[in-house]
């Protein structure tokens, strides 16, 4: 299901996997292998989102420091 940048990256994705499995009230554990395969389509695009966000408020607080140096 992991893209391969993903795959490459596992231990963040593992990192906000857990976050938005507390937040779904899933304990990591043997309960998520009787998890459906949907719903963990759904989780891995939540995953996704957060991942995404966090991104872009990375590259954007990036740019602002070049801005700043530059000055």
């Amino acid at each position: 299901m992991l893209t391969e940048e993903e795959k490459e990256n596992k231990n963040e994705i593992i990192e906000i996997t857990e976050q938005v499995l507390d937040a779904e009230g899933i304990e990591c554990d043997s309960k998520i292998s009787k998890v459906s395969e949907e719903k963990l389509k759904e989780i891995l695009e939540e995953v996704r989102k957060i991942r995404k966000k966090k991104r872009k408020t990375y590259d954007e607080n990036e740019i602002a420091n070049t801005v700043e140096e530059a000055n």
